[in-house]
């Protein structure tokens, strides 16, 4: 037993928790199936797994930008509460619920296997450190649920969960995905799912005559902001100077000063401003790098997965990390991270004045990195399907969801639910809000909800993929942004027929 605990930790915490393997494994996998030589395969899996480091990086970078930043917004403006924060909830879990969540992950990663291949629901989730997050959220909430008791059934129900929710949710996203890549071959795999289809939906109901955000005209004199590097760093260093100066005008100096302290040494309110506009810096920095991993694991790993979809699981798709879309949108991206802080603050007003004095909800403080990463990419679906007032709306909506969620996620969670942390995404809230809920009827009566909602959740989604997303529907289809492309496509058409005959022409009078 201890031998076999030892491989499977081995297994979901050395592989399975770190992504770029992974998606090398997946891009090697998918080479050798197109029957590619040796070579082909060793560089095609290298490229792959160093795209998603590249990734990685440039939201480490982002992520360390951010922090001060919080900090600053924060401190200046007195706020208390619980900031989600998805790796220290786990961490603090892991301790107590590490053993089962590592055989929850692997054995959900199987499962998922195999509903990508005997049914339609052809989605292979590779954000591997999402995985582990959704794991121990269901070891933790089944066994507060259980009572902290049977572990066994603690392990298999929630494999079963974790692994349905994994093709679902891909599966509802998928209309949405298809609209912002303007293809079918790719899905997403990040559990803020349901903020990203709410502000698709939301952006279809509200933008029919709204322009793309990446259709921004600019004045002569400002034609520079087009480039999205420049535009985004640019809007940081506003936000970071305005703050730092607040923080400057109601802070003491030492306190102030402390905030830079990880990345800078401040000793007076000079090198606290060049500080803060060197975090600007680093954060535009952290984005371009984001942008370029993703461009290599595009080019890496969906060639690769047409094997795999010929060969090992036929149709499927990779469900991949959330900043796989930034490049969708640019500036749809940064206008939804601002929309999602300003809802958080909102939803953050609303619970200290109403839901938490009636349900004892805990405050939940406006987390920079979930903003940024979950309100960034509403932004990019909401402008796919409803221009710019889509992408405003519905990072808005998300940043509601990613904080009022979260403080009824609390309620279900033990004594974790008093802790100075919680998961941050939608996915993670509503799943395990209801999961939590539905197991404290006992191991018995639980257990038998827990399929049911299991069984329900897969037939929808099955419903779903065959008759919706098989089907071609899109989203939005009469909206003015897609209206413009459409037409943009007719008028490069008929452009190059011209083109085309006139050549044919010339050719003949010769």
């Amino acid at each position: 037993m201890d031998a076999v605990m030892a491989v499977l930790n081995f297994i979901s915490q050395q592989i399975l928790n770190v992504p770029a393997y992974l998606i090398g494994i997946v891009a090697a996998i998918g080479l050798i199936a197109l029957k590619k030589s040796a070579g082909q395969v060793i560089a095609g899996g290298l490229k792959a797994a160093l795209g998603y480091l590249i990734l990685g990086a440039g939201a480490t970078v982002v992520t360390g930008a951010l922090t001060p930043f919080g900090d600053l917004v924060l401190k200046s403006t007195g706020a208390h509460g619980v900031v989600p924060t998805n790796e220290v909830i786990t961490a603090q879990a892991t301790s107590q619920f590490g053993t089962s969540s590592a055989y929850i992950i692997v054995l959900s990663f199987i499962l998922m296997l195999v509903f990508a291949r005997f049914t339609p629901l052809k989605y292979v989730f590779l954000t591997g450190h999402h995985m582990v997050f959704m794991s121990t959220l269901l070891a933790l909430v089944l066994s507060v649920g259980f009572g902290g008791q049977n572990q066994l059934l603690v392990i298999l129900i929630g494999a079963v969960l974790m692994a349905v929710i994994m093709v679902v949710m891909p599966a509802f996203a998928q209309p949405f995905m298809n609209r912002v890549t303007g293809g079918d071959q790719l899905s997403i795999g990040h559990f803020n799912t349901l903020g990203y289809i709410a502000s698709g939906a939301v952006g279809a109901a509200v933008g029919k005559k709204s322009k793309s955000t990446e259709d921004l005209n600019f004045p002569k004199g400002l034609s520079f902001l087009r480039d999205s590097m420049v535009s985004t760093t640019l809007l940081m260093v506003v936000l970071y100077i305005i703050f730092a100066i607040w923080g400057a005008i109601v802070l003491p100096a030492d306190e102030a000063f402390a905030i830079f302290a990880s990345s800078a040494t401040v000793t007076d309110y000079g090198a606290y401003i060049m500080a803060a506009f060197a975090q600007a810096l680093q954060f535009g920095i952290g984005v371009s790098i984001i942008l370029y991993g993703v461009r290599i694991i595009l080019g890496e790993l969906v060639p690769a997965f047409q094997g795999i979809a010929n060969k090992v699981v036929p149709g499927a798709k990779p469900a991949l990390d959330i900043p796989i879309v930034f490049p969708y949108g640019a500036n749809a991206s940064l206008i939804g991270f601002l929309s999602s802080f300003v809802g958080g603050l909102v939803a953050l007003g609303i619970i200290a004045v109403w839901l938490g004095p009636v349900f004892g909800l805990a405050l939940i403080l406006p987390g920079m990195v979930p903003h940024f990463f979950d309100g960034g990419g509403a932004g990019v679906f909401g402008n796919a399907t409803g221009g710019r007032i889509g992408a405003i709306v519905g990072g808005f909506i998300n940043g509601l969801l990613i904080t009022f969620l979260p403080a009824f996620l609390m309620i279900v969670m033990g004594s974790f639910g008093v802790a100075n942390s919680t998961f941050g995404d939608a996915d993670f809230a509503w799943f395990g809000t209801v999961v939590g809920n539905i197991a404290h009827l006992g191991p018995v009566g639980g257990s038998i909800g827990l399929v049911i909602l299991a069984v329900v959740l897969f037939g929808a989604a099955c419903i779903w993929q065959v008759k919706v997303v098989n089907k071609g529907w899109l989203p939005a289809s009469k909206h003015a942004a897609f209206i413009d492309q459409v037409k943009a496509d007719e008028k490069a058409a008929k452009a190059a027929e011209r083109a085309a005959a006139k050549a044919a022409r010339a050719e003949s009078q010769s």
